[in-house]
C-alpha cells in the first residue's frame, strides 16, 4: 500500500480530511507560472511598464514582475532599506551601476530623460525585468533542475552564486521566505482569463485552476479557498496538491455551491461518469497510478490536462496521451 494509500484510509477511519497526493516518479518539466496580468490590483500609472517588462523574456512574465514589485517595496518608489537598496525593485547601489537603464522620464514620460535613476518607477522596472532575464539565464546554465523562476527569484534575493554553491534555493529563510511570498501572491496580479467569465461552468473551473500555474505542490495543503501548508512533507510549502487544486477549481466555478471531497479516491465517485472518449474541458480525469486512484487533474482541451503532481514539482500543464499517463487506468466526472 502506498503512502497515499495509507493516508486516505487513515482519514476515511478518523475522519480528517487528508489529500489525495501522487507518488509518481514521472520527471517533468514545469510550463511555469500563468502571464496574463490583472490591472486590479496594481497602480495605473505603473502599468504600462509592468506590461512592457512582462515582455523582455519568456521566463520573466507581467505577474511575476508585479509580485515581485510588492514584495520588495510594497509599490513604494521612494524605498530605502536599512541595506541601502533603493527604489521600487529595491537595487543596491553597486548593482544598479552595472544594471539600471534609462527608460522613462521622472515625470512618467516614456521618453528617457538621461538618467538611470532607481527611484523613478519607469527605470527600475524595466532594470528589475532585465536583471531577472539576465538571472533567469545564468541560473538555467547551472543545470540544478527545479522550478526554474524560484530558481531566479531565489538568485535576486541571495546572489546567483547563493544558488550555484547550495545547487538551489538557498537554506535562508529569508530567501526561503521571499520566493514563497511571491509565489502565494502571484494569483493576485494574475489577470481574469476570458474563459473565467465564460458561458460555460467548465470554462470556468479550467479558468480557476490557470490561475495557480507555477504553484508549488504542497503535500495536504490547499483547498476550496485557495493554497495552504501542507502536512508532513508539504508543511514548509504554501500551495496546492492534486486533489485540492480540482476541489479549489469546481467551487469556485460554482460560486460555492459545489464542494468536492478532499482526497482523489472519493472525487472519481461524485458527479457524473463521462466516457474517455466524451471528456470536455472543465471535467476532472482521475488516474490510477499506484493501484487506487490517487491521481487527479482538470482537462483543459487540446489532449492537456493541468493538475499538481507531487512534491518539489509546480501546478503545471501535462499531456494525457502522455506514456505515464496514457497506460494508467482513468476516470472522468462531470460537476455540471
Amino acid at each position: 500500500m502506498t503512502a497515499c494509500a495509507v493516508l486516505s484510509l487513515l482519514g476515511s477511519m478518523v475522519g480528517l480530511s487528508v489529500l489525495g497526493a501522487v507518488g509518481e516518479e514521472q520527471p517533468a518539466v514545469p510550463v511555469g507560472f500563468a502571464t496574463t496580468l490583472s490591472a486590479k490590483r496594481v497602480p495605473a500609472r505603473f502599468l504600462p511598464w509592468i506590461e512592457r517588462a512582462g515582455r523582455l523574456c519568456k521566463e520573466v512574465s507581467a505577474p511575476l514582475v508585479a509580485a515581485q514589485i510588492a514584495a520588495e517595496s510594497n509599490w513604494v518608489p521612494t524605498a530605502v532599506s536599512p541595506a541601502n537598496a533603493q527604489g521600487l525593485s529595491q537595487f543596491i547601489p553597486g548593482t544598479w551601476a552595472t544594471w539600471g537603464v534609462d527608460a522613462g522620464g521622472g515625470d512618467g514620460s516614456s521618453e528617457p530623460d538621461g538618467v538611470a535613476n532607481p527611484f523613478t518607477p519607469s527605470d527600475a522596472i524595466m532594470t528589475q525585468a532585465r536583471y531577472d532575464c539576465w538571472l533567469a539565464d545564468k541560473v538555467k546554465k547551472m543545470n540544478i533542475g527545479g522550478d526554474l523562476t524560484r530558481l531566479m527569484l531565489a538568485a535576486y534575493n541571495a546572489g546567483p552564486e547563493a544558488v550555484e554553491k547550495f545547487r538551489g534555493i538557498p537554506p535562508y529563510p529569508e530567501t526561503q521566505a521571499y520566493v514563497e511570498r511571491i509565489v502565494a501572491s502571484l494569483v493576485n496580479y494574475t489577470g481574469d482569463d476570458p474563459a473565467e467569465r465564460g458561458s460555460t461552468f467548465g470554462d470556468r473551473v479550467v479558468a480557476n485552476a490557470r490561475k495557480w500555474l507555477g504553484t508549488p505542490y504542497s503535500w495536504g495543503g490547499g483547498g476550496p479557498e485557495g493554497p495552504s501548508r501542507g502536512l508532513a512533507q508539504g508543511s514548509a510549502t504554501v500551495g496546492f496538491d492534486c486533489a485540492s487544486l480540482a476541489q479549489y477549481a469546481v467551487y469556485q466555478a460554482s460560486g460555492g455551491r459545489t464542494v468536492l471531497p478532499r482526497v482523489s479516491q472519493l472525487q472519481v465517485t461524485v458527479g457524473k461518469a463521462v466516457p474517455r472518449d466524451e471528456i470536455r474541458p472543465g471535467d476532472v480525469i482521475g488516474f490510477a497510478l499506484n493501484g487506487s486512484y490517487d491521481h487527479i487533474g482538470i482537462y483543459i482541451g487540446n489532449g492537456e490536462f493541468i493538475h499538481a503532481p507531487k512534491t518539489g514539482d509546480v501546478v503545471k500543464i501535462s499531456r494525457i496521451d502522455d506514456p505515464f499517463y496514457a497506460r494508467k487506468p482513468q476516470k472522468v466526472r462531470r460537476f455540471q
